[in-house]
């Protein structure tokens, strides 16, 4: 089935073919892809800084961060639902403008708790913005063009995910104007103009031939599922694990059952669920979301203590502890531009490639914290982060090609929001796992063998995505 296009179609006899998304086209909705992304690590390195300016607690601190995540994991499968209804170009403006307008209420924030209720709108705009992109490169493009464009949306994703907090240091130590950790908000106002005029000129409109009307159920058991798996994990220490975290949690497994209780009805009687399991029948996707779960809980995991370690523990101001990742982050970006012409050879192999370097980077960094701490800085960490970097790029784009290489494209919007839920739902999860795991021991065991542990730890999942990567289809469609 084909999409149904409403900018300038470009006909051929009777038929409508939709347009080609153009290299500008193309730039602008990556750049819509990398500001949610680096978003939600850019805070990692301010967050002493607006605990100190707001008299923010450590419960509070975790809301900025996990109000942004819970937001945005449970919102986007809605947001690419919406895409497909009213017009992925549509919403994709829309969400930007509301991504740019909270970013300002985040930066001009007067206290904490406002700053994380602009956090949370934030992540809901993010959500409204980015399963466009998906959808729009799958309704779009087709072919080689198709292949390039995602694995570009893939490197953008990773590369987004280092710089952000790369990014964040350097703002807060540039201190522009006087505006510390409020820079690394406001900064994404121009970018949003800039992405905004791009887009009006440059992203076709695209859409559902047969739009469904939006799942309410379905919509509000996945947000009761997310958010009483996530918002327990994410406070509960800080808080002391009072009751509500344990009744949520327990709460969890039944809100997931309904859910899937309610979309697999829908989906029997004809009607399009908000994620319709029908769609986990196709193999691909099933296998590459099964290994992002893993590698996302990892990454966000490690982004988020290696920067606690690396200021509260060794002693690195904002700048160092951000850089301290470059290597991680060049090296990622060289190898991503290398993916597609060794996927195109040797196929999906290189995914377990990239996990055992991944594994051999994190190996080196855990031992360059067992023997160095707590001089621990970029030239201690080069060697792992450079290793890590290059294992890291061979996985993660071409994974996320595989999961959407066979997603007909009158789903496109439902796939893409199904894969970036996946994905933004296990960056959270990292965080709350691995963080919580690493504040944890910190008291008892100190702040190196804490880092240790944990690294340990993300070392036996990097173990777990090696071993799921084997079963992934050998070529990609």
């Amino acid at each position: 089935m084909t999409e149904t296009i409403t900018s300038r179609p470009v006909r051929t006899g009777t038929a409508e073919a939709p347009p080609a998304l153009g290299g500008l086209g193309l730039f602008t909705v990556l750049l819509g892809a990398a500001l949610p992304l680096v978003d939600f690590f850019i805070v990692n390195v301010a967050l002493p800084t607006i605990g100190a300016d707001l008299s923010a607690s450590e419960a509070v601190l975790e809301l900025v961060v996990a109000g942004y995540g819970v937001a945005y994991a449970v919102l986007l499968v809605l947001g690419g639902r919406l895409g497909d209804l009213f017009g992925r170009r549509r919403l994709f403006l829309g969400g930007m403008a509301a991504f740019g307008l909270t970013s300002l209420a985040c930066g001009l924030a007067p206290d904490a708790w406002s700053l994380v209720a602009a956090r949370v709108a934030q992540g809901a705009s993010a959500a409204a913005m980015l399963p466009q992109v998906l959808a729009t490169i799958q309704a779009t493009t087709t072919g080689h063009r198709r292949a390039r464009a995602m694995s570009l949306y893939g490197a953008t994703a990773g590369l987004s995910m280092v710089a952000g907090q790369i990014l964040g240091g350097v703002l807060v130590a540039a201190d522009i104007a006087g505006t510390g950790w409020r820079s690394v908000f406001l900064v994404n106002a121009p970018v949003v103009l800039v992405g905004l005029f791009l887009a009006a000129r440059a992203v076709p409109e695209t859409r559902s031939a047969r739009p469904e009307p939006v799942d309410v159920p379905g919509t509000f058991l996945l947000a009761a599922s997310i958010l009483t798996l996530l918002v327990p994990l994410t406070e509960g220490r800080a808080a002391g694990w009072p009751l509500w975290t344990w009744l949520s949690l327990a709460a969890f497994p039944f809100a997931a059952a309904a859910f899937y209780a309610v979309e697999r009805r829908a989906d029997r009687a004809g009607r399009t669920p908000l994620v319709p399991p029908s769609l986990f029948a196709i193999v691909s996707l099933r296998r590459g979301l099964l290994l992002i779960v893993p590698f996302s809980i990892g990454f966000s995991g490690f982004m988020f203590v290696i920067a606690v370690a690396l200021q509260q523990g060794a002693g690195l101001g904002p700048v160092a502890a951000g850089l301290a990742l470059a290597p991680l982050a060049v090296v990622f970006f060289l190898f991503s531009l290398a993916g597609p012409r060794l996927v195109a050879r040797y196929g999906t192999r290189v995914v377990p490639v990239g996990a055992a370097l991944q594994g051999v980077g994190l190996a080196l960094m855990t031992l360059a914290a067992w023997r160095s701490w707590p001089d621990l800085g970029l030239v201690e960490l080069l060697p792992g982060a450079a290793v890590a970097g290059a294992g890291q790029a061979l996985q993660l784009p071409v994974v996320l090609r595989v999961v959407l290489s066979e997603v007909p494209a009158v789903r496109a919007g439902v796939g893409g929001g199904v894969m970036v839920t996946t994905q933004q739902a296990s960056l959270a999860l990292g965080v709350a796992t691995l963080g919580t795991l690493f504040l944890s021991l910190v008291p008892g065991m100190g702040m190196r063998d804490a880092l240790v542990t944990t690294l340990l730890v993300q070392l036996a999942g990097v173990a777990l995505t090696g071993l799921l990567s084997l079963r992934l289809p050998r070529t990609i469609a």
